[in-house]
């Protein structure tokens, strides 16, 4: 939730909203870093009760933490350098939950098949990638997976 300067204890001219974005993604890089992440589907492996979803990037868990459906918080894990790029929070309407899955490390081109992945499943999927990160065009448009 956005909050006016006045009220928030962010310094002037700094947002708070900004500085709260800030603060997100310095404690998922701590997640990351203080969990073991484990990849219980790895890349080119079918979703173990819907085949026809192939995962196209290796795709685990942080042990120890819990994400939105009681279990390890969700992580794609890419080829790149080892550092939070984004997340995608989905929206499971069979489950009834939402939750985010880290982009651990994830290529421009991993984060485009990711987006892939989600299209046309029943989940709805909303990629968000972090300020630093550059993307090419017709990855992520609107901040949206489709």
């Amino acid at each position: 939730m956005a909050r006016s300067d006045k009220d928030d204890g962010v310094m002037p001219g700094t947002s708070g909203a900004a500085a709260q974005g800030r603060e997100f993604w310095q404690k998922l890089d701590a997640f990351t870093q203080e969990a073991e992440l484990r990849i219980d589907r790895p890349k080119s492996t079918p979703h173990p009760r819907f085949p026809q979803y192939v995962y196209p990037v290796d795709y685990g868990y942080l042990d120890g933490t819990q994400g939105g459906d009681g279990e390890g918080i969700d992580v794609w894990r890419g080829t790149g350098e080892p550092h939070v790029v984004g997340v995608v929070a989905t929206l499971d309407p069979f489950k009834r939950n939402a939750e985010i899955k880290i982009l651990f490390g994830c290529l421009p081109e991993e984060i485009k098949s990711i987006e892939d992945f989600y299209d046309g499943q029943p989940q709805s999927a909303l990629l968000v990638i972090r300020p630093s990160m550059t993307l090419p065009p017709g990855t992520g448009e609107n901040g949206q997976a489709r």
